[in-house]
């Protein structure tokens, strides 16, 4: 009994000691874009607090779903874990057909780790220096005046179609695989516009390669004071916050989930990576793994009417 007794905490040590391997941290989009470099920021934060490598991955495809996909088959791995997003958990899973996953059920959602606006941006040599402009344009020329995002499903895709919506006008969304070949086409002019999450577009508007419209938040950026919401621009409709968060498989040990949380709160209330989010517009998240929950939980029904309402379909 007594060999019984002492051993029990040693096995309850041994069961909970973790991490005992590098971590696999899955970006369910291609390098540059916001949920890149929201991941690596954490990632290099973890590599020196867990004891343990980091290996960020980017798994990109099918509007953030292929890279959840990785991770909800997973169940009960405590050694990988993912982005998530509007994209991934909130859009995809209404937009798409035969979706290989349940956001919520094959996930255990542990933080949310930031929130910022899309833009509406054109090349800085367009003539267009409003949303209105474009829009006007659209009107004049239907069909022609087009604008590129970082894939299907991505919020920055329905953005531009509430703008669509909300203009009665017709934008033709052309994706890309990725934020960056995107951005390369509107600075080549082989697209009229852009719909760009404001982490991955703000070097261009600081460089004056780029020229900002719009937000799509209720309130302006900070880091761009002077560009109005798509509210003030006349286009009240158009109100959505891009939300990334930070989710591992179903069925891992409530102590490891709620090791995450601790570590994740940690990282995002401290100088550092408040310090870095500022400098790209993103507002560090504040709400944990029941609050980040939730926040899927109602994304999910709003998404399913925008899409419904707007007869939108996954290209």
């Amino acid at each position: 009994m007594i060999a019984a007794a002492v051993s029990a905490p040693a096995i309850a040590r041994a069961q909970t000691a973790w991490p005992t391997k590098p971590i696999r941290w899955i970006v369910n989009f291609p390098p540059a874009g916001a949920a890149d470099i929201m991941s690596r920021a954490l990632a290099d934060w973890f590599g020196s607090k867990l004891g343990q490598t980091i290996v960020v991955e980017n798994k990109p495809g099918a509007g953030g779903m292929l890279g959840a996909d990785i991770v909800a088959k997973a169940k009960g791995d405590t050694h990988i874990v993912m982005i998530s997003s509007a994209a991934s958990h909130g859009i995809g899973p209404v937009l798409y057909k035969d979706v290989p996953y349940d956001p919520l059920a094959d996930f255990t959602h542990i933080h949310l780790v930031g929130t910022f606006p899309s833009v509406l941006a054109v090349n800085a040599t367009s003539p267009v220096t409003s949303a209105k402009q474009l829009v006007d344009q659209a009107r004049a020329k239907p069909g022609e005046v087009t604008y590129g995002s970082g894939g299907n499903g991505t919020m920055n895709h329905l953005v531009g179609q509430l703008l669509a919506l909300s203009a009665g006008v017709q934008l033709t969304h052309i994706p890309y695989r990725g934020s960056a070949p995107a951005m390369n086409d509107l600075l080549g002019g082989q697209i009229t516009s852009l719909m760009e999450s404001l982490p991955t577009a703000a070097g261009y508007f600081s460089s004056n390669r780029m020229r900002p419209l719009a937000v799509s938040e209720a309130e302006r950026a900070p880091t761009l004071p002077d560009v109005p919401t798509f509210r003030e621009a006349g286009f009240t409709d158009v109100v959505a916050t891009n939300w990334f968060g930070f989710s591992a498989p179903a069925g891992i040990p409530p102590e490891i989930a709620k090791r995450w949380e601790t570590e994740i709160a940690a990282a995002l209330a401290s100088a550092e990576i408040k310090a870095n989010f500022a400098r790209l517009g993103i507002r560090p998240g504040t709400i944990g793994a029941e609050g980040y929950t939730a926040l899927i939980k109602s994304e999910l029904p709003r998404w399913r009417e925008v899409i419904r309402a707007g007869n939108i379909r996954a290209d």
